[in-house]
């Protein structure tokens, strides 16, 4: 995705004068959780609590607060109900107060530290599907990166997104962080098959899939079991065709948006099974791996 390290700079370098607006509690059905922030400048905003009309009564009172002086926060009580013209029908309550150089400093630290612990996703193959997928992923909480053996497909890979060039793309497998997802669909079986391997092969992948047939998929599983030392248990967790067989569509784009959203939704499961892990282990409780 596009850096919002960078994007939140440079909000800040032209904004002058700002408030940090917070959703500082919620009860019932709300748009954001708590801790949900955005920005407001006199003219420009960065971020969201949620849109509708809470956003927009949150951005009029921030501005009204920057034209004041004073340093105590000013809270908003908002129900999400007929009066505003929201029928989320929870309740909001929401903190706003004036921005200063620590709190900016702060708010980068932690956009830093955010980017920093965004799940990897590595896309094997930068050709029309290749880039649709990157071009779908762009703009989600994912750190892309398209690994190509050939130099000219790489270009043209949406911006936001990394590329990689490399003779032995299997490496790539193997020095990616736990939890990273593989999307595997290049131009040559054999090396799907390699790198598809070598993913299944480290049981901290949030995500394995490979572009292909059923009869891909069954040639694949032969020559893991008897040629790649791989196991029934191992070959269990690829997912193929990616992307899924309900919506049988095979134009780039189309597979793109379902291989989007099954991989996110693969990355956030696997996240929650990691934090639980955590908390097990925490509370002095056996964790479970695999």
């Amino acid at each position: 995705m596009a850096s919002t390290v960078h994007s939140l700079k440079s909000f800040l370098a032209g904004a002058g004068r700002f408030a940090l607006v917070r959703v500082a509690g919620t009860k019932g059905s709300t748009p954001r959780e708590t801790g949900a922030w955005m920005l407001v400048s006199t003219l420009t905003t960065y971020g969201t609590i949620g849109g509708g009309q809470l956003e927009y009564m949150a951005i009029d009172k921030a501005r009204q607060v920057l034209g004041k002086s004073g340093d105590a926060p000013t809270m908003l009580d908002v129900p999400l109900g007929p009066e505003i013209g929201q029928c989320c029908g929870g309740r909001v309550e929401v903190e706003i107060r004036l921005g200063d150089d620590g709190l900016a400093s702060g708010l980068i630290r932690e956009a830093e530290r955010e980017e920093a612990m965004l799940p990897h996703f590595y896309i094997f193959g930068g050709g029309h599907v290749g880039k649709a997928i990157a071009a779908a992923v762009a703009l989600l909480p994912v750190h892309a990166i398209v690994v190509e053996t050939r130099a000219s497909e790489l270009e043209g890979i949406v911006s936001g997104v990394e590329t990689m060039l490399t003779p032995m793309p299997e490496e790539a497998v193997r020095a990616a962080p736990a939890g990273s997802a593989f999307a595997i669909l290049t131009h040559d079986h054999a090396l799907d098959f390699l790198i598809v391997a070598e993913a299944l092969k480290r049981r901290d992948a949030a995500y394995v899939g490979m572009i292909g047939s059923k009869t891909k998929k069954a040639t694949f599983r032969s020559w893991f079991l008897k040629v790649a030392d791989g196991t029934e248990e191992e070959f269990s967790h690829l997912v193929s065709p990616i992307g899924g067989e309900a919506v049988r569509d095979k134009r780039p784009a189309v597979i793109a948006a379902l291989a989007a959203a099954e991989i996110m939704s693969a990355l956030t499961l696997h996240e929650g099974a990691a934090q639980a892990s955590c908390r097990k282990a925490a509370n002095g409780l056996p964790a479970r791996h695999g």
